[in-house]
């Protein structure tokens, strides 16, 4: 079978004056707020204001001062000229008060005073026998920035290039179609660094379940022998994911559009440091707005507290366990009936 199709888009340097009308376009009418460590950021517009809480729908305070700190720290530097942003609140749960997927994700363009709430899946984990670092479906409590954990890693992203990889056929309005999936890669950086190594994007929440294969000859995803795989399309948007973002196929389509080929950042909360406090103010009864601290009130309450895992203590664990997986030989799909 032919490898994946790839379309690479490398990120160029911001020629000086477009940049200049970005950060001029984002700061016009704006006041500055007293600078605090690397908090320095603009004021948030009143029409932005409208956005920020913790009710469904909305960013929370700190994702989105960090969110778009971020964002402007890139325009400056270069690195982005997307009149968009990206944040993700990994700590709302899936379902939202009326059983539609929760909305956790956000797509900010200030320029156009457009602001979206989209729903995105977050890492599932791994239940070992030395560790278990498993998420539920509906919160997550697990995160790590370990390679092969499956889970989220909070921090600071920029978009990459988009890979659209074959995955199979599929039957639609009767006939036998190929199904493609386009994946969105991340740069990381600080604790998120290894996210190449760990296969980190953003793609639609689709995969396909295969069944069978069938001669398929003239296909140019045929097999040696000729053949192509078959499955049902899944759509499992809301849920779970090895780690990756995921959103429902038609949120992803205007977002993969959005940073083709144009890159923007992606802030995703919480860090490694804010589940540690998270953590500590639970165990001690501190309550976390006191603390200056945030997390989703009715995750909080399902998981009891949030878990960082270490890439230096849960990285051992997980090559231990592949390591001690036996051998199989690799089977064929049956032939389709």
């Amino acid at each position: 079978m032919s490898g994946p199709r790839m379309v690479e888009h490398k990120a160029r340097s911001v020629p000086l004056k477009p940049r200049r009308r970005l950060l001029s376009a984002l700061l016009c009418g704006l006041s500055l707020l007293p600078v605090s460590g690397m908090a320095q950021s603009p004021a948030i517009p009143s029409w932005l204001q409208r956005h920020v809480g913790t009710g469904d729908g909305q960013i929370a305070p700190v994702i989105l001062q960090r969110a778009r700190t971020l964002y402007l720290q890139k325009v400056a530097q270069g690195a982005v000229a997307n009149p968009c942003y990206m944040a993700m609140d990994a700590t709302r749960p899936s379902t939202s008060g009326n059983g539609a997927p929760g909305d956790r994700f956000y797509v900010i363009c200030e320029g156009k005073k457009s602001f979206r709430a989209v729903s995105s899946g977050y890492g599932n984990g791994r239940k070992l026998k030395r560790a278990d670092f498993s998420n539920d479906r509906q919160c997550a409590q697990n995160f790590s920035n370990a390679e092969g954990s499956k889970l989220t890693a909070g921090g600071s992203y920029v978009t990459a290039e988009s890979r659209t990889s074959f995955k199979g056929y599929y039957s639609q309005s009767g006939k036998r179609e190929p199904f493609h999936r386009t994946f969105l890669l991340f740069d990381g950086e600080g604790e998120t660094d290894n996210a190449r190594e760990r296969a980190i994007g953003g793609h639609p929440a689709v995969f396909l379940k295969w069944q069978c294969r069938f001669k398929k000859p003239d296909s140019p995803y045929a097999d040696a022998q000729g053949y192509v795989p078959y499955g049902t399309l899944v759509n499992y948007t809301g849920g779970r994911s090895n780690g990756c973002t995921t959103w429902s196929p038609a949120a992803a389509a205007q977002i993969l559009s959005l940073a083709e080929g144009n890159p923007t950042t992606l802030y995703i909360y919480p860090e490694a440091g804010d589940i540690n406090s998270v953590a500590r103010a639970v165990k001690k009864g501190t309550s976390l707005s006191r603390a200056g601290l945030y997390w989703n009130a009715s995750c909080l309450k399902q998981i009891g507290a949030p878990k960082f895992w270490p890439r230096q203590t849960l990285q051992p664990i997980i090559d231990q366990w592949r390591d001690s997986l036996p051998d199989r030989p690799q089977q064929d799909l049956p032939i389709c009936k």
